[in-house]
């Protein structure tokens, strides 16, 4: 199955027209240092070693259903995996392509 992959300059343009619901599967102490902030941005944390165990169901309660997350790791692999198992349980999950550490690049560049 392939997945649903977002650019940061993409991610960038949809954030300006609509709410935008991001999981960053990074460490908390990495999310804490570190996260996408906007108003337009829910950002929710749940580390990626929940997600690949499959240990998260009690935290799926705050991801939507039938509504796109936006999931970003560092670099986009842990992202994703654990987008893939997400879709497998019937979310609309959409890969950052290139992670947090791609967003900076953008943010900087733009």
């Amino acid at each position: 199955m392939a997945l649903n992959k977002i650019t940061p300059k993409e991610l960038y343009e949809k954030m300006k027209q609509e709410n935008v619901t991001l999981l960053d599967v990074r460490a908390e102490e990495k999310y804490k240092a570190y996260h996408l902030e906007d108003s337009n941005i829910e950002s929710l944390n749940i580390p990626k070693t929940h997600i690949l165990n499959h240990t998260f169901e009690a935290e799926t309660n705050s991801l939507p259903k039938g509504k796109e997350i936006i999931v970003a790791c560092t670099t986009g692999n842990s992202a994703s995996r654990c987008a893939a198992i997400l879709s497998e349980k019937e979310y609309n999950a959409t890969v950052l392509e290139g992670g947090i550490t791609a967003w900076k690049e953008f943010i900087i560049t733009k």
